[in-house]
């Protein structure tokens, strides 16, 4: 056990000021800002939309009688299904814009921050 604890305490006392190997580049700033994950609330649109087809197609019943279109008598689920055609990409298109709103919103809160890139030679 004393060799391990040997040789971890060599390689933490080595520094990479100290090693030839790590090239330091010059500091530089940088502006760092908070974003929305668009894929978060794409979800929240499907989510959003899903639940109102299923409010739009459970309180409107119009399946008992015929279309005045095509002159067919549509089930439950297919009134379901071409609402929800519509429900979802309304729900996504809300949340989309959403985001975009919450984006420039957090754009005006930008931070700068100091970044320094140690470059490691491998060979």
């Amino acid at each position: 056990m004393a060799g391990i604890h040997d040789a971890q305490t060599t390689d933490a006392a080595k520094t990479p000021e100290t090693d030839e190997r790590v090239v330091h580049t010059p500091e530089a700033r940088v502006a760092v800002r908070r974003s929305p994950k668009y894929g978060v609330f794409t979800a929240l649109g499907v989510a959003i939309g899903l639940l109102a087809a299923m409010i739009l197609a459970t309180a409107f019943d119009g399946t008992t009688e015929a279309s005045p279109f095509t002159e067919v008598t549509y089930s439950q689920m297919q009134a379901f299904g071409f609402i929800l055609l519509w429900c979802i990409p309304a729900g996504i298109a809300l949340m989309m814009i959403l985001a975009l709103i919450l984006d420039r919103v957090a754009a005006r809160k930008v931070r700068q921050a100091t970044v320094t890139v140690d470059i490691v030679d491998e060979r």
